[in-house]
């Protein structure tokens, strides 16, 4: 008998005997599957299954079969699959090159163009000390640097726009800066940057190229620069199946397979260099999972009074992306949605409290007598909270104004993590929320489609890191300059400031705020009771609002 195999009948018996003759034989089956669903799509083969990866395909083609299987038929745009793009930030091409006197610098090691330079070919004999009409100037960041070493509010990059603009207007054809200081500048190539190109190219030289070229300023350089940023973009996939019971309303039941791959995105929690597989047993092949068996029951059941499509999505770890490009191209009729369950990382479940929590509880006036029905079931605790908003695939749905519930048994140490894998998770447990799921559905057989209500936003998060909020939910998938708003929280400061769904943040005080990151970083320079400005455009026009936090 291999390990794998003994592995697999402790854990099974572990499960099992946790609960006695509680279980029925078909329980038993519904345990059995999850185990083999999480322990395959929590592989090390599938390599944490980065969105738009191999490992992504591998399990989509996974989750396609089961789907097959379970007798459901595909609902995506080609088949089984939904194919959606991420946008990956910017990238160098290949074709961007700097030589000096006939001899090529390395790319990062000696020099390395700004993310918002344009594309641009020059060829120039240059002093460095000259500065001259129709040539590259040379400027030393060293004194700017040391004179706002003080200043909390000092933003290099900024800084270096703003001289390159300066020196455009007269005459420079390109900038190159560097830092002689002995400061460190921290600069990079920034690729989540979506800074709109400037007019002229804007180089960094490193030390050790200026070690090597600038010792004698006056020294004439012969230099060919080349510059090329583009869109770096993947395709991720959603994996959509359906049951048509030829009813007029549709259940829309999901759960995002996606995970962190080995951290390359940035969102691990792992605090060292070391890269590791980050398989994301509970986040989320349990909520993958329990799709699969859901579709396979529900597939068998006699409640006919609603359709049910099942959605895998992908490119939730990066923002919500599969879920947001389903409700904008929907491959069924978005209005005919009754509404929509989510799973995500249900695997937990504590054997000691015994708590799930439902998120959503608030989206319809329904839920309250659906879930008075169900409180006799002994499996569990229910936690509610009535936002329709947080942070997974519910929330684009909930923006379009659907019903949603969020099931989630909580974060735990191995949360994004390569330490979440498939021996942690509570099998019985998760056998136990897919009967109440079921049961869940059924309450809502006869009830028609259920009614829309708006609730408030959810007074925290479980990665804030800032102090204050405007109050929006941003359109994580916009790929343009700033932040464009996908909702606006009741009596937050934004919609006091009159910002509305669809407007571009560019700029929050005096912080350009180009990309998420640059937003989430300028929020982090204010304090709850400050006053600001916000400038955002609306369409064509560009328009400014008074904060207060």
């Amino acid at each position: 008998m291999n390990p794998f195999m003994r592995l697999l009948i402790i854990l099974l018996f572990a499960s099992f005997s946790s609960v006695g003759q509680k279980l029925k034989k078909a329980d038993k089956v519904v345990i059995t599957n999850l185990q083999a669903h999480i322990t395959y799509l929590a592989d090390d083969k599938l390599e944490g299954r980065r969105a738009g990866s191999n490992g992504e395909k591998l399990a989509s083609e996974y989750i396609s079969s089961e789907f097959q299987k379970a007798g459901l038929e595909p609902k995506g745009e080609k088949g089984w699959l939904q194919p959606f793009e991420i946008y990956d930030g910017k990238q160098i091409n290949a074709s961007t090159l700097l030589f000096i006197n006939d001899r090529e610098l390395k790319l990062h090691d000696e020099y390395f163009p700004f993310v918002f330079c344009p594309g641009a070919s020059i060829e120039a004999a240059v002093s460095p000390a000259v500065k001259e009409t129709g040539v590259p100037w040379f400027t030393d960041l060293k004194d700017i640097i040391e004179d706002n070493k003080e200043n909390p509010h000092f933003d290099i990059t900024n800084a270096i726009k703003t001289m390159a603009n300066k020196v455009a207007g007269k005459g420079a054809t390109a900038l190159f800066v560097y830092n002689s200081s002995a400061i460190a500048d921290e600069l990079k190539f920034d690729a989540k940057d979506n800074s709109q190109p400037l007019t002229i190219p804007v180089v960094y030289l490193t030390a050790k190229a200026c070690k090597q070229y600038l010792a004698d300023e006056s020294a004439t350089l012969d230099l060919k620069l080349k510059t090329a940023i583009s869109d770096k973009k993947r395709t991720g996939h959603n994996v959509i199946g359906y049951i048509n019971n030829g009813a007029p309303a549709t259940i829309v039941i999901g759960a995002h397979y996606d995970h962190l791959g080995y951290g390359e995105d940035g969102n691990s929690l792992l605090r060292t260099a070391e890269k590791q597989v980050h398989n994301g047993a509970d986040d989320n092949a349990s909520g993958t999972a329990a799709l699969i068996e859901l579709a396979r029951s529900l597939k068998l059941s006699k409640d006919k009074n609603n359709n049910y499509v099942f959605i895998a999505f992908s490119g939730e770890e990066l923002g919500l992306f599969g879920s947001k490009y389903f409700t904008e191209h929907p491959t069924i009729e978005l209005q005919s949605v009754n509404y929509m369950i989510n799973m995500d990382m249900i695997g937990r479940l504590n054997d000691s409290s015994k708590t799930i929590t439902v998120g959503g509880y608030g989206t319809s006036p329904a839920w309250g007598n659906v879930f008075t029905a169900l409180s006799k079931q002994k499996y569990f605790t229910v936690k509610y909270d009535s936002s329709g908003v947080g942070p997974s695939d519910h929330t684009s749905f909930y923006l379009k104004n659907i019903p949603v519930l969020f099931f989630f048994t909580g974060l735990h140490s191995d949360y994004h993590k390569p330490t979440d894998d498939a021996g942690k998770i509570n099998y019985t447990g998760e056998l136990f929320i897919i009967k109440y799921i079921e049961s869940l559905v059924t309450q809502t057989n006869t009830k028609g489609k259920l009614t829309f209500q708006k609730t408030r936003e959810p007074a925290t998060t479980t990665t804030a890191r800032f102090s204050v909020t405007l109050g929006i939910m941003p359109d994580y998938t916009f790929s343009g300059n700033g932040v464009r708003i996908d909702g606006v929280s009741d009596g937050r400061p934004a919609q006091k400031a009159g910002l509305q769904t669809g407007d571009i943040i560019v700029q929050l005080g005096t912080f350009d705020t180009n990309s998420l990151e640059a937003y989430m970083q300028a929020l982090g320079r204010f304090h709850k009771g400050d006053k600001t400005t916000v400038k955002y455009k609306r369409g064509p026009d560009t328009k400014e609002g008074n904060v207060e936090f």
